[in-house]
């Protein structure tokens, strides 16, 4: 079946401008001519769909170049596709992540500065999801305790950079040891999807437990140090019956 450029727009849902615009970016290809008119096939409309969808999960016109172009492996297309699932919930820009969640947009963007938090990015600016809703409002339940937001900030952007260093070295053992083989060959895309589905909450549990543990320990130390056996005693009491609760999403 063949299209014109107003039918394809319509089945579509994209625009013919920006039909025309994906054309010069090289997202899709160009039409065959049947006399002086544009005739798009299925393959046009499936590819426009594409689009339209990786775009509602967030991916920048670049990303989706990435995913959609020539050269890239069906692992690779996969994997990007398992990493942007569930974007296409509710997004907000900085104003509305505010209204959402009671903090001020001036401190969202001080802590987005800082590293801690990294938006959604496309044409239209920064964007964020509904976990960034928890993240908004766990930050303001720490700032209501009377921590200096100064100090917090700058905690955030040295834990900010050595989180990218571990995550990039923690990406790179993924790809030489799950996308591929013994033998450097690349493992089938669904088995690669799956392990790193089964990975992410899994790696996710074991961070956020060994930071906790961490956390306790130095600050037991530190009442131990200081001879505080009643701070002790209760921080022994609590550390004991506090489990970490995780909801990975």
């Amino acid at each position: 079946m063949t299209y014109g450029v107003e039918e394809i727009a319509r089945e579509s849902g994209v625009s013919i401008d920006t039909i025309r615009f994906y054309q010069a970016q090289g997202l899709l290809e160009r039409p065959k001519r049947v006399g002086r008119k544009a005739a798009y096939g299925e393959s046009h409309l499936s590819r426009l769909r594409r689009i339209r969808e990786l775009k509602e999960r967030g991916l920048t016109l670049a990303g989706i170049k990435r995913v959609v172009g020539p050269g890239r492996s069906r692992s690779e297309a996969a994997l990007i596709g398992a990493l942007t699932e569930g974007r296409g919930a509710r997004r907000f820009d900085r104003a509305g992540l505010a209204k959402e969640t009671g903090v001020p947009e001036a401190l969202i963007e001080a802590v987005e500065r800082s590293g801690l938090v990294e938006p959604l990015r496309d044409s239209r600016g920064a964007s964020y999801d509904e976990a960034d809703v928890e993240l908004a409002r766990a930050a303001l339940a720490v700032l209501k305790e009377g921590l200096p937001l100064q100090d917090l900030l700058s905690l955030a952007n040295e834990h900010a950079s050595h989180v990218r260093d571990i995550a990039n070295r923690a990406a790179s053992l993924f790809d030489a040891h799950v996308r591929h083989d013994r033998e450097g060959g690349e493992v089938d895309s669904e088995q690669v999807v799956d392990a790193f589905r089964r990975l992410l909450p899994a790696v996710t549990s074991l961070v956020a437990h060994h930071f906790q543990r961490t956390l306790v320990s130095r600050a037991l130390e530190r009442l131990e140090e200081h001879g505080d056996a009643s701070g002790l005693e209760q921080a022994l009491e609590a550390s004991q019956s506090t489990r970490l609760a995780i909801r990975w999403s």
